[in-house]
């Protein structure tokens, strides 16, 4: 397993990740028995990153992420993250401390190396309603009390080392005045072959929901990483969800009608075809392209049973980018829309 620097900072870590999500199930609906294999075969693989929210499962990724490192006497680097909603907008700062110290405790640690804000910033929207955390206004993160004063707390009590925060379109400018305050070193973002915008520029007949302003560029300028996730647009991007096949039984159904609709599936085909001209696989080709981009630190993978996680290593550990002919002509896919 080759490994990378997050940014600036003394953080080296696994190019492939481990994401505790609850699109692939694993974390928040298998076994204790299943959870503890498929983790271990991730260390013993190489696996240094897992990356967790309070948000998954309620809780549950973290708890069980915590529970299995400690049974495998594991002590990975742990990134994991705040969700600021409504109900928190009085006392940001103080909810990001509590919140933080609720995630050690499931995670049977006493600090650890990456909290991340999980709202993205923007610069005005209409107030967050319900249990919605998507965004966050800047003046959210600046004001006193507010997201900043929260991550400054926890970095200088130690509950932290480094802190970061989610990159969710349209927000590079944004992404930008954050990491001017030199608090925040990793920014997840989703950067896929069917939507390329968090590292290059918008080909003009690509169809995308949102343009991610090469938020990749932007981090790496001010010597932050990024963590990329959902690496294979949601499963997208694998020959069985192309062929028709529903995902694991842990994962989340696919609308294949709406990925058809929307472009996502005969795009993807268009990339396997690719993929098989040149002896490869279509996972291998998605990975591929996204470590081709040196600003990304580690590709976060959604992982529902041991053989998707052995497949993706097979395919991706040693990659660290595509020759310059198949970059060609993905970008030759690209410009024909």
């Amino acid at each position: 397993m080759k490994t990378r620097r997050i940014g600036a900072t003394d953080l080296v870590v696994s190019q492939i990740g481990f994401g505790c999500g609850g699109n692939a199930g694993l974390m928040v609906r298998a076994s204790a028995i299943e959870q503890d294999r498929v983790i271990g075969r991730a260390l013993d693989s190489g696996i240094t990153y897992f990356d967790n929210a309070p948000d998954y499962g309620d809780g549950l990724g973290e708890e069980n992420l915590g529970r299995a490192l400690q049974a495998l006497g594991a002590r990975p680097v742990i990134n994991t993250k705040v969700e600021i909603r409504a109900e928190n907008l009085g006392d940001i700062a103080d909810h990001v401390v509590r919140s933080v110290e609720d995630s050690l405790k499931r995670l049977r640690v006493d600090a650890i190396e990456i909290v991340q804000i999980h709202n993205g910033p923007v610069t005005a929207r209409a107030d967050l309603q319900g249990r919605d955390y998507e965004t966050l206004r800047l003046e959210d993160y600046f004001r006193p009390g507010g997201a900043i004063d929260g991550v400054r707390r926890i970095r200088e009590s130690g509950k932290t080392r480094y802190a970061g925060f989610i990159s969710r379109g349209s927000d590079a400018v944004e992404a930008g005045e954050l990491l001017k305050t030199g608090l925040f070193h990793l920014v997840n973002v989703p950067f896929t072959l069917l939507n390329p915008t968090a590292g290059h520029p918008k080909p003009d007949k690509l169809a995308v929901e949102k343009d991610y302003g090469n938020v990749i560029g932007v981090a790496q300028a001010a010597g932050a990483g990024t963590a990329i996730f959902s690496p294979l647009a949601g499963g997208v991007l694998t020959d069985a969800v192309i062929s028709g096949q529903q995902t694991h039984a842990l994962a989340r159904p696919k609308d294949f009608k709406a990925l058809e609709s929307k472009g996502a599936v005969p795009l993807a085909r268009r990339f396997q075809a690719l993929a098989a001209k040149h002896g490869m696989s279509l996972v291998q080709l998605a990975y591929g392209f996204i470590l081709s981009n040196p600003g990304a630190s580690t590709v976060v993978g959604g992982f529902s049973a041991i053989e998707q996680l052995d497949n993706t290593i097979a395919a991706a550990a040693e990659l660290e980018s595509l020759p310059k002919e198949i970059m060609g002509e993905i970008h030759q896919i690209w410009a024909t829309g």
